[in-house]
């Protein structure tokens, strides 16, 4: 879709592997990603976009949180209603035999199945310098208007790396489980980039983990 190194992508996904290969995708070519909790509402998701000035949001039909379905492509479509600086919205199927009503608009809308049957695998990396800018991640707002937090591709990969690798003394045949959500800084360095540099096995799990109970967990 003619992304280029720089472009901000806001990511508003449940936690399916979508989500993680959207954030290394967007790290590989030089974008800039914004993962928005998907339990965050269409304000939240016009706050974050008009300040980031996001030109995609990489988004899904729907997805599950204890025991619901969100319908998380309306949520985006009303909170960029009024945002001029989305070109494209990206939506992966996730709904399947529920069914969820998922309005397309011609011209901006792209189902993410119907792209990746054309693309190839082959990917050059995007060369970057250790102080560019590979993410902002928002405060919650609870104190006032969401701050974006920048950080750079080098200093963050060095802490993210190190700090999985000793303080959970990682191994290659590890597997991990992380409980937090990706739109977290915890779910960035802990599901995301310190776990797959120490080349452990990462547990992903779409919901609250203690539905329909907290033994769920065991």
């Amino acid at each position: 879709l003619g992304v280029v190194k720089g472009d901000r992508i806001a990511l508003y996904l449940p936690m399916i592997p979508e989500l993680i290969i959207a954030v290394l995708a967007c790290a590989r070519i030089g974008a800039v990603h914004s993962v928005i909790f998907a339990g965050f509402s269409s304000e939240s998701i016009r706050d974050r976009v008009d300040d980031s000035q996001a030109r995609m949001v990489i988004t899904a039909d729907g997805g599950y949180r204890r025991g619901k379905v969100l319908e998380l492509k309306k949520t985006v479509d009303a909170g960029i209603a009024e945002c001029s600086s989305i070109s494209e919205v990206l939506v992966v199927r996730r709904g399947g035999a529920l069914s969820i009503d998922c309005p397309m608009r011609d011209g901006r809308d792209y189902w993410y199945d119907n792209l990746a049957e054309g693309v190839a695998a082959d990917c050059p990396p995007e060369v970057m310098d250790a102080e560019d800018l590979l993410f902002l991640l928002y405060t919650s707002g609870t104190t006032g208007k969401p701050k974006g937090i920048m950080h750079s591709t080098g200093g963050y990969q060095v802490f993210s790396y190190c700090t999985s690798k000793y303080v959970f003394d990682l191994r290659d045949e590890d597997v991990y489980w992380c409980t937090a959500d990706v739109g977290w800084i915890t779910g960035h360095t802990y599901i995301i980039y310190g776990i797959f540099q120490n080349g452990a096995t990462q547990l992903i799990y779409e919901g609250a983990p203690n539905y329909p109970d907290p033994a769920r967990f065991w």
